[in-house]
């Protein structure tokens, strides 16, 4: 299944790729160039393709425990200081998405978005320790029922340079649902009480909607 945001890019690139191999069909007698280029563009399409694909799943919904709203690996396990909104102490748990990841996102609680907000910013690499602060980025705060705060954010990187949000302040949102897309990977920051139990581990692998990253209080 394809995403809805890989529809336009995905028949300009195949138009692009199509008009390349007539116009060299039909102005070039170069046999290996015009077997090279073929083959290039359907790699290059097939890249495009799985890179906006939106596999069905059997979605975790499960109160009390925050999923991991993206595809990618777990790359921080931290204790930090959150500046913009909560302002106290939190364990980050941050995953990084490479290209070849899922870049749908999803809500990791259910509950009211009592934040959000839109930084533009730099493109610095997803791994570096600034990225969080200074990359165009989206902040989101869920208030889970039980009046628990969640922050989470979509960092864009050096090659994501455009995130998408389909979510508001003040808007109702459920566990697993999307909530953004970061096109071409980067990562996402979620940020918990101190007295969560995390589930997941450094260097380990997460499916968005699907792997527990910590349970709450």
């Amino acid at each position: 299944m394809i995403h809805r945001e890989g529809y336009g890019i995905l028949i300009v690139t195949l138009l692009t790729l199509l008009a390349v191999n007539l116009l060299l069909l039909r102005y070039s007698d170069i046999q290996w160039l015009k077997g090279l280029v073929l083959f290039a563009s359907v790699v290059i399409f097939f890249l495009f393709l799985q890179f906006f694909r939106n596999p069905q799943r059997n979605w975790v919904v499960k109160d009390g425990a925050v999923i991991a709203p993206a595809d990618g690996k777990v790359v921080v396990i931290q204790e930090v200081d959150e500046p913009e909104y909560l302002k106290d102490k939190r364990v980050q748990v941050s995953i990084f998405m490479s290209p070849f990841n899922v870049h749908v996102n999803r809500n990791p609680i259910s509950g009211l978005v009592s934040y959000f907000k839109y930084h533009p910013g730099e493109y610095l690499v997803a791994w570096h320790p600034k990225s969080s602060t200074l990359n165009e980025r989206t902040t989101t705060v869920i208030k889970h029922h039980s009046g628990t705060e969640v922050l989470f954010r979509q960092i864009a990187g050096a090659v994501a340079r455009r995130i998408r949000y389909y979510i508001d302040e003040g808007d109702s949102v459920e566990q697993t649902k999307e909530m953004g897309f970061i096109k071409f990977g980067s990562r996402v920051d979620v940020f918990l009480p101190l007295n969560a139990k995390v589930e997941v581990e450094l260097g380990q692998k997460t499916k968005g909607g699907q792997t527990i990253l910590a349970s709450l209080p």
